[in-house]
């Protein structure tokens, strides 16, 4: 049922110098309408052009010719769609009854326009195709190949670029994505994948069976170098049965099987044959997914246009381009210059610097706990950290609560172990190390670092305790939390220094060296809990996860058991087991688990919070009409 609404209308405008060849010349004039009876935010018009009416003109007449902006926001309520005209026949008419007190022709009370004058502001929220959506990242990409991405820069893109045969839905479901619908053999070894027929590559080539399969030969062959191998290499045989259909069979149970098939498919015909290394897709990308690769200006803007022909609809959004601004102080500046829609927030931000009336208006924010972890990494092949009891002495000597008090703001939780203690797989009865600098500095000397020469800086062999954190560039929360660390191991005695860098710079120099000492980085987490790729022994090589160099032959069996069956209480007890064994060696001293703090332009529709957070369904965002700002043209 309609409900009537009540509305108070603030007008402000400011008249220029007439124009030379018209005698009246409108400036810019700002309405805004404030909902009474609720906290819902307004609705904005902007006349923003030097306009020339002619001298005498009608109500019907004007609201026809000029182009108001309007910027609906939802009441609630039954919505009323109000042609745009008839908008501007209203809003027209309450500027020149004030600003000039005229008697206006063509505003009454049997006129349409008077009659859905108390719910103008309830514009057309309809879907509607058109706009750019700006984005602000602090990394760039560096490869948009799945196969060889390795960071979060890069599979940010890809994700919009390329499908897997299955996706999870917004209740982390696994759900058909390329493949309509598969099945799954009794004695769970075997699973047969119903391909979509209405498939086509954004160059125009349709996607078959053969695609899954060559992106099957990619991740198992040896010289690929990839990061995401593993799934891949528990498959037995791999068969095509028709262009539509494609059959895995594994040797035995392997429980993440499914969901390791949301991999994006690879286009067969242009990297078949070729070393992928060098593939031009790796920066020219040709997926299938609902947005197509425009542009990339390294170290500036990725630049993706919606792909007409998505098997799943035409996006709304006809653009998307990721601004790459390594520091989030200026990307909040230019937030707040309107030059970007959506980004990340620091604590600070969120609580504070957007707690204002404009931003209200403009934007929406979103809080919900992350599927990642901050930690402070050790790298195990540097003879200092080899002691267990020396990493366990670290933790106890950081003082986390206050990390995620100072830098978070509380904005999160302390970490214990790789997983979100809100999931199922958290174990919470592992070994904890609350801080306590004192007990730190005994089990340092226990482990033979003294301060022999009355420096202040504990030693051993002659050799000081000291080392470098290397972290990215463009993250404060890392580098002030690297800061903290620095502090309160400086109190125990061991002097540390940091080093922060370009993202790609610090991967491709340190990381994928091994030329490091520790590092603040952080992990997604995934809907799966295995965690082969980042702690199994064997994956150690270069541009593999597991770069601290952490070997655990017992590890290495409880994650092997853990993806071995598909009873997921049975599954939580080897996990169990391999949270205990983490905490106790201690390869990472685990800092947090921090909230989720994004802002999104509230010109943007269509947004709906679910447990798999925001952007599981980003291809059916929009802007309606009337909120446009951007023209494309593709």
């Amino acid at each position: 049922m309609s409900q009537a609404r009540c509305f108070s209308v603030k007008l402000s405008f400011v008249v220029t110098k007439p124009s030379s060849d018209a005698g009246q010349s409108l400036g810019r004039i700002q309405s805004r309408s404030r909902e009474k009876a609720s906290e819902a935010e307004p609705f904005q018009s902007h006349l923003s052009n030097s306009l020339r009416p002619p001298q005498a003109v009608s109500i019907d007449a004007l609201a026809g010719w000029i182009e108001f902006d309007y910027s609906p926001r939802e009441f609630g309520g039954e919505q009323k769609n109000v042609s745009r005209k008839h908008l501007n026949r209203i809003v027209l008419a309450v500027v020149l009854a004030i600003a000039g007190g005229l008697v206006v022709a063509g505003l009454s009370a049997d006129n349409p326009a008077a009659q859905v004058a108390a719910s103008a502001a309830e514009a057309d929220d309809r879907p509607a195709y058109g706009d750019m959506i700006v984005r602000g990242s602090i990394g760039d990409a560096s490869v948009l190949l799945p196969v060889l991405a390795s960071d979060s820069g890069s599979f940010d893109i890809t994700g919009m670029i390329y499908n897997g045969l299955v996706k999870y839905d917004k209740d982390i479901n696994l759900v058909g994505d390329l493949a309509e619908r598969w099945e799954i053999s009794d004695d769970k070894l075997t699973i047969r994948f119903h391909l979509r027929k209405d498939v086509k590559f954004q160059d125009g080539h349709p996607f078959t069976a053969r695609d899954v399969e060559y992106t099957y030969q990619i991740y198992v062959d040896p010289k690929t170098p990839t990061a995401y191998a593993t799934p891949f290499l528990k498959v037995k045989e791999f068969r095509v049965l028709d262009d539509y259909t494609a059959e895995v069979t594994y040797d035995k149970p392997y429980a993440p099987a499914l969901g390791s098939w949301g991999a994006g498919m690879l286009p067969r015909h242009l990297l078949e044959g070729t070393d992928i290394t060098q593939s031009p897709l790796k920066r020219n990308p040709i997926g299938t997914g609902p947005f197509r690769f425009k542009e990339w200006v390294t170290g500036e803007k990725i630049v993706l246009d919606s792909y007409d022909e998505y098997f799943d609809g035409r996006p709304y959004i006809s653009r998307v381009l990721t601004r790459i601004i390594p520091d989030l102080a200026t990307m909040f500046l230019e937030l707040k210059a309107g030059r970007i829609d959506q980004m990340g927030l620091t604590p600070l931000q969120f609580t504070r610097q957007t707690e204002t009336k404009w931003f209200r208006e403009n934007f929406n924010k979103y809080k919900y706990l992350s599927f990642s972890y901050t930690y402070l990494g050790y790298n195990l092949k540097d003879w200092k950290f080899q002691d267990k009891q020396v990493r366990q002495a670290l933790t106890t000597a950081i003082n986390r609560d206050s990390i995620v008090q100072g830098v978070l703001l509380g904005l999160g939780v302390v970490a214990q172990t790789p997983y979100n203690p809100d999931t199922f797989w958290y174990n919470p009865n592992v070994k904890k190390y609350p801080y306590d600098p004192e007990k730190a500095k005994q089990m340092l000397a226990e482990a033979g670092w003294k301060d022999t020469d009355g420096d202040g800086i504990l030693d051993k062999d002659g050799k000081p305790f000291a080392f470098t954190i290397v972290t990215n560039q463009g993250n404060d929360l890392r580098k002030n939390a690297a800061t903290i660390i620095q502090r309160d191991l400086g109190k125990v005695g061991i002097r540390v220094s940091i080093r922060v860098m370009e993202w790609a710079a610090l991967i491709k120099n340190f990381l994928d060296k091994r030329n490091f000492e520790a590092c603040v980085l952080g992990w997604g987490i995934g809907i799966d809990p295995d965690q082969t790729d980042i702690w199994n022994s064997e994956k150690t090589a270069q541009h593999q996860l597991n770069f601290i160099s952490y070997s655990n032959k017992e590890v290495d069996d409880l994650l092997e058991l853990g993806v071995s069956t598909y009873d997921r209480n049975e599954r939580k007890k080897y996990y169990d087991r391999f949270q205990e064994i983490i905490a106790e060696d201690q390869p990472y001293t685990f800092l947090w688990v921090a909230d989720a703090l994004q802002i999104v332009s509230a010109r943007i529709h269509g947004i709906k919070p679910a447990p798999a957070g925001l952007a599981y369904n980003f291809d059916k965002w929009y802007v309606p009409k009337p909120l446009q700002k951007y023209h494309v043209e593709q």
